[in-house]
Formats: C-alpha cells, sequence, structure tokens
C-alpha cells in the first residue's frame, strides 16, 4: 500500500540541473550539490550494481561524517539492491494489484535489511544533531524525508507492514513539506510525496477512507504531477522518479508517456538490464497485433 516512498535512486552521469536553483551555500552539502564520488555512486546503483556504488558512497561518508546524506546513500544502496533483487520496480510487479498492495511474496534478506537500518539510524542521529543548531537546515531536513520514505518502503513493501508504515508516511510527508517551503529547489523531495499520494491514490475507497481519518491522503493524479516535478528537476533521485513514473504510467494505460520515459533511461543507462527489460516490454505491449 506506501510501497516505493523511498525515497529511493547516470557514460559519465551529470544530473540534470535543478529549476530556480539558488545559489550553492556554506551549510550546503553532498544531498544539493554535484559531488563526483556520489554521481558516479548513483550511476552504479541505476546500472544495478549495487556492490559498487556502495563503495563509492563509504568513501564518500568516512570523509564527511557530518553530513546525514552519506548514510542515506549507503541505506538507498541496500534498499535498492533488495528492491531488485526482489523485482519490484518492474511492471509485473507494479501491474499486479495483490503485489503492489500488499507487498513481496517471502521475506526480505535479512542481513541485508540490518545494514539497510544501521545506516538509516545513523542518518537520523546525524541530521537531528545538525537540526538542532539549526531547525531550517536543509540538509537535515532532506535526510529526515529519505529516511522516513525508505522505512515506510520497508515496513509495507517488504514486510508487509502496512499499519506500521503510516507513522512513517506521514513523518516523510511533513518533513519534505517543510524542506520544500524553504528550498523549493529540492525537487528529489517531491519523490516522497509523489509515490504516497499515487499508490494511496490506488488503493480501494473503503481503504483510504479509513487512512483519510488517520491525516493520510492519497490522490493518483496529483501523485503523478509530483513525480514528474522530480523526474523533471531532480538531482540524483531524477532516475528513480522517472522509472517509477513510467511504472505508474503503465498501471493509468499511458503506454507512450512510459515508454517515452523508459527510453530516455535506457538512452542514459545502456548497461542497465532493469530499463532495457522494461522498455522490451512496452515496445512488445504498445505492437499491433497481426
Amino acid at each position: 500500500m506506501t510501497a516505493l516512498l523511498a525515497a529511493a535512486v547516470a557514460g559519465g552521469f551529470v544530473p540534470s540541473p535543478l529549476a530556480g536553483m539558488r545559489p550553492v551555500s556554506e551549510t550546503d552539502g553532498g544531498a544539493f550539490q554535484s559531488v563526483p564520488e556520489l554521481e558516479e555512486g548513483f550511476r552504479l546503483l541505476y546500472e544495478q550494481k549495487f556492490p559498487e556504488g556502495r563503495e563509492k558512497f563509504l568513501a564518500w561518508e568516512k570523509q564527511h561524517p557530518d553530513q546525514p546524506f552519506g548514510h542515506i546513500a549507503v541505506a538507498a544502496s541496500y534498499l535498492f539492491e533488495e528492491f531488485y533483487a526482489q523485482g519490484v520496480l518492474t511492471s509485473d510487479f507494479f501491474l499486479d494489484d495483490k503485489k503492489f498492495l500488499k507487498g513481496i511474496s517471502g521475506k526480505p534478506d535479512a542481513k541485508r535489511m540490518e545494514a539497510f537500518r544501521q545506516e538509516r539510524d545513523q542518518a537520523i542521529t546525524t541530521a537531528r544533531e545538525r537540526l538542532k543548531k539549526d531547525p531550517k537546515d536543509s540538509e537535515g531536513l532532506f535526510a529526515l524525508t529519505l529516511a522516513a520514505g525508505m522505512e515506510a518502503d520497508v515496513l509495507s513493501l517488504l514486510e508487509k507492514k502496512n499499519y506500521e508504515s503510516l507513522k512513517q508516511i506521514k513523518e516523510g510527508e511533513a518533513q519534505a513539506k517543510r524542506l520544500l517551503a524553504i528550498r523549493p529547489d529540492a525537487a528529489d523531495a517531491w519523490l516522497a510525496l509523489g509515490a504516497s499520494n499515487y499508490i494511496i491514490g490506488c488503493t480501494s475507497t473503503a481503504t483510504r477512507f479509513v487512512l483519510w481519518f488517520g491525516g493520510v491522503h492519497g490522490d493518483r493524479q496529483v501523485g503523478m504531477e509530483q513525480l514528474q516535478k522530480s523526474a523533471d528537476n531532480g538531482h540524483y533521485l531524477r532516475p528513480y522518479a522517472k522509472i517509477l513514473l513510467a511504472l505508474a504510467a503503465r498501471r493509468e494505460k499511458q503506454n507512450d508517456r512510459a515508454r517515452e520515459l523508459l527510453r530516455q533511461l535506457k538512452t542514459e543507462f545502456p548497461s542497465s538490464p532493469l530499463f532495457a527489460a522494461e522498455y522490451s516490454k512496452v515496445e512488445i505491449r504498445m505492437v499491433p497485433s497481426q
């Protein structure tokens, strides 16, 4: 039900510039700058080379212990690896309501999830330390947004603890709104809002009614519009927003839109087996029957 809120994360990858991005300030860290090690690490993740990408993140994290984004990136590498192992970011998963709304069959890898949570918890600790000094610290708010989104993914999609994930959804949405209020150019933050809006919007009317009373709302169209903002102007998470948007478009039978997004991803990441496979699926889907 609340899957894919991650926050979730192409040769010589250079992300698209953020629309209206403000000048880099002294307080900006890796999350809001183009850092070569992080760029390469995320590119490797999008090529499904998870251990190699993680090595880049760990090296940067060691050199910047006061920046929570290093821990967020390492945590994301474990989560994305588990997603790939479970086939989550595929049309086979998204187009199957049982899987999409109720999670994987079986259990996630225990060691991978333990490593994920260790890094996530360290990111939260570091972010809170920064926010004690400056309640408007954008690095801290961004880290809390992604930490909550990723935990919601694990609870709902991988561990099938949907109600426990609701607290994380609300936390992620609250932190994203705080961040965007002071940093409207932080387009990656729209990913958390867009994913939650879309996925909750796909649930039954009765489920949405219950969630509404808990302060959790969902709207498929609004969710896709928010994902589009990240897909257009995001930084490290721009390709992740694109694959989510493409898969959502498949669910909505917007196959032309899905094909174009997947074509872009396949072109940008030619060595990614995931993007190549999903592009082939939508191409086959759109071939006229004889």
